[in-house]
């Protein structure tokens, strides 16, 4: 990793916490596909043994935050089971993002995924909701700052090569839930129900994301972007990105109908490559 001043002072700050096991880059810095703007993604990994001293991380960002004041960490937990916790914070001009794990339930999910075993759960903020694969990607793409016990490097052991049974369990999962979400949109469309319309396709389009994915047995973290990332994916469909960009401009112009058949096409397109590629499950 080249070396960036302002990871060298996160980590001197946040490696001295009580209960920080291991710090990491995630995000798009992490895939060396940040722009200038781009957020600093930092996960902060504890064990159930010795839990995140909050009060002391309080501190420690504070030391190094731009507004002090304005700063603050949320308890364990605050965020959820799978976002869990963190803070957003800015320190030199740039935004930072603190998020917890615990490295004890990211082991349990991860052995879990690769037997082939995934889940899905409501999350604010990932409108498709969060697969709990989400973090094998994180370990697997993560960029580890410290970890003196060589904890992120066991995960990793876990997280490669790709399992077949995980990229198998969410071709099986996701692959159904296309044409399923199609259907739905078309039963809306009779009523005029441009916003229930909307949100079919989008199911429809993120499901077709995470089996291009699968098929290329890459982790998918985030919705956001997946779709235009997924076009440019080894195995994926033609034109996708073009595809997706006309689906919405018909929806936004209120041709439901029309929307719905260019979906449709995609949704064939994905057959024929999963045939095509002999990768089905």
């Amino acid at each position: 990793m080249p070396h960036d001043p302002l990871l060298t002072r996160l980590t001197s700050a946040l490696a001295a916490v009580p209960g920080i096991a291991a710090i990491v880059l995630g995000g798009s810095r992490a895939r060396s596909s940040a722009h200038q703007a781009s957020d600093y993604d930092i996960g902060l990994y504890f064990t159930a043994a010795i839990p995140l001293d909050t009060e002391r991380l309080l501190a420690a960002v504070k030391a190094i935050a731009d507004s002090p004041a304005a700063t603050s960490v949320t308890p364990i937990g605050e965020w959820g089971p799978w976002i869990v916790g963190g803070a957003w914070l800015a320190v030199d001009g740039h935004k930072v993002d603190l998020l917890y794990r615990n490295a004890d339930a990211v082991e349990a999910v991860m052995d879990s995924c690769r037997a082939g075993i995934v889940t899905m759960d409501y999350q604010p903020g990932h409108p498709h909701g969060f697969c709990s694969a989400i973090w094998m990607g994180e370990i697997a793409y993560c960029q580890p700052l410290h970890d003196p016990q060589a904890l992120i490097a066991q995960l990793k052991s876990i997280a490669q090569p790709y399992p077949r049974p995980l990229r198998d369990a969410l071709i099986r999962r996701f692959r159904w839930e296309v044409s399923f979400g199609i259907d739905n949109a078309e039963l809306a469309v009779a009523r005029g129900e441009q916003t229930h319309v909307g949100g079919c396709i989008y199911r429809s389009l993120a499901c077709v994301a995470q089996v291009l994915f699968a098929l290329n047995e890459r982790y998918l973290i985030n919705e956001k972007g997946a779709l235009l990332e997924a076009a440019h994916l080894p195995l994926t469909i033609p034109h996708l990105a073009e595809q997706a960009k006309e689906v919405w401009r018909l929806i936004g112009e209120d041709a439901l109908a029309p929307a719905c058949d260019v979906s449709r096409e995609i949704d064939r397109q994905l057959q024929t490559l999963t045939q095509s590629s002999g990768k089905q499950p």
